[in-house]
């Protein structure tokens, strides 16, 4: 997902060009290459002591209106860790703790290009949920109650935290 039309450091037009195995875009003046990067995001499925789940239902696109985990983009200084807890206590008011990396993935989104996810398993401390501007609502839910999730990663999360149950 490309928005240049001209390169950034000298303003010469950008043209594509086969560099590492890839069209990319370069600069035929500078030599700027511009490599598209996926934008890294951090994901919970947070679980409250009954070990119920923690959905969110979206208040902003993409997904608005739909279910998800609480999650955000990694900030610049910020470590995937500490995103993932930030979003949880942004997003719901609640703290939690880390306990295990759930795993690593690419998702291809239309809005973002490319998001690198990082998902963790997350405890919750407390019950008592207090959403932002972000978000319509959100509830703990057990495996039989969980409504349909649109985003892939998620459900495949998710998936990984109930089979270690």
């Amino acid at each position: 997902m490309s928005s240049f039309d001209f390169c950034p450091l000298c303003k010469a037009h950008l043209r594509r060009r086969q560099i590492d195995g890839r069209r990319r875009l370069i600069c035929s003046s500078c030599g700027w290459i511009h490599y598209e990067n996926p934008f890294p995001v951090a994901v919970c499925v947070a679980r409250n002591k009954k070990g119920e789940i923690l959905i969110t239902r979206r208040n902003l696109a993409p997904g608005k209106n739909k279910w998800a985990l609480p999650g955000g983009f990694i900030e610049s200084g910020e470590d995937p860790e500490e995103t993932c807890l930030r979003e949880l206590r942004e997003e719901t008011g609640l703290d939690g703790k880390i306990v295990g990396l759930i795993g690593v993935y690419i998702q291809r989104t239309g809005r973002y290009g490319n998001l690198l996810i990082v998902g963790y398993a997350v405890k919750v401390f407390g019950e008592e949920i207090s959403v932002n501007h972000e978000l319509k609502e959100a509830k703990f839910v057990n495996r039989r109650q969980l409504p349909f999730i649109p985003f892939s990663t998620h459900r495949i999360m998710i998936k990984e935290v109930f089979k270690k149950l």
